[in-house]
Order: C-alpha cells, then structure tokens, then sequence
C-alpha cells in the first residue's frame, strides 16, 4: 500500500495495490474511489472526489512509477521460478513435414477425417487453423465456410467431438467405447 499526502489541503488519498488473486479492503468513510486493472494487478484510488479526481490528472506521472514498481514485484515473482532443462538440438521441421501426409481425398469431410486419423491428428485436440494448415500443406485447399460446415456435420454425426478452449473450438476423433460383455 503507498499514501499520497496532498501538500496543498492537507488531506490524504490512499493509493493501493494487489494482485488480482488478492481481496483489497473497503475503508469506512472515504466517499470517491477509482479502481484500474493493469496487466494482472489492480489499483485503486479512494479519498475525497476532489482528491481522487487531482491524483487522476497525474495519472501519467503516477503511471511511471507505478509501472516500475510493479516490473519490480514481476521480476521477484519471475526469479522464483527456475526451470532448467538440458540443452539439446532441435532439428528445424519444414511446414511440410509438420503436418501428416494423406492419401487423395474426394471431399473435405474425408480429408478432415484423414487427418484426425494420422498420429498428429491423435495427438491433441486440433483448432480450424491448424486443421486448414495440414490441408494446405497437403496441397488441399478448401474454403473456411466449406471446413467449418463439414467439421459441424462431423461433429453432429458423432464421428468427431468438439469443445471451446482459450485458443478457440479444437477438434478431435470421438472414441469409439468398446462394448465389454
């Protein structure tokens, strides 16, 4: 927590600072405050309106400071971590040899199919993006509008399963269960 002491009145405005994850305490009494996220902290400026409103107007100058003081706090969070791994050579892939080989298709549901079969497909959950990439590098170029209609009849089929992550919808082989009798 920093307190600012305006000079000019005499009065006080509170200027606090948590991480996200933490709960920042409400004062009893002060009228006016002005809350701002930045990056993952947050900052909070409460005290009169009049005072809160002149802290706001340096903002920019505040902002430096405030900037430094929390790269500060990143770079101690950051040193605390240490990971070492030991060094190996990557070979560099080629576009081409990223993604898998497919045999001539007919149509793009096939081709989707045939990709989500091969190894890579396996993997992990593919997005229309890297979908759309193995397509093209295997010289199977098919509309966005064309890809995202057949991976939906896929989808609807049962033949594929979807679901929403952070990247956006992924796309994988729906497991066949195995009727144990």
């Amino acid at each position: 927590m920093s307190t600012r002491v305006n000079s000019k009145r005499g009065t006080t405005t509170h200027i606090l600072w948590s991480d996200l994850g933490g709960k920042v305490a409400k004062g009893s009494g002060e009228g006016f405050s002005f809350r701002v996220r930045f990056g993952e902290y947050e900052v909070e400026v409460r005290g009169s309106r009049g005072d809160v409103l002149e802290t706001i107007k340096e903002l920019p100058n505040l902002m430096l400071g405030l900037n430094k003081a929390l790269e500060n706090l990143k770079a101690k969070a950051a040193a605390t971590v240490a990971v070492k791994a030991p060094a190996t050579v990557v070979k560099a892939e080629s576009p081409v040899e990223k993604y898998p080989k497919i045999p001539k298709v007919e149509s793009c549901s096939e081709a989707i199919l045939r990709i989500l079969e091969s190894d890579w497909g396996k993997w992990r959950p593919r997005t229309v993006t890297e979908l759309k990439e193995a397509l093209a590098a295997n010289n199977l170029h098919f509309p966005g509008r064309i890809l995202a209609g057949d991976l939906l009849a896929l989808v609807r089929k049962g033949v594929v399963r979807c679901w929403k992550t952070d990247k956006g919808y992924v796309y994988i082989l729906a497991e066949k269960e195995a009727l144990v009798q």
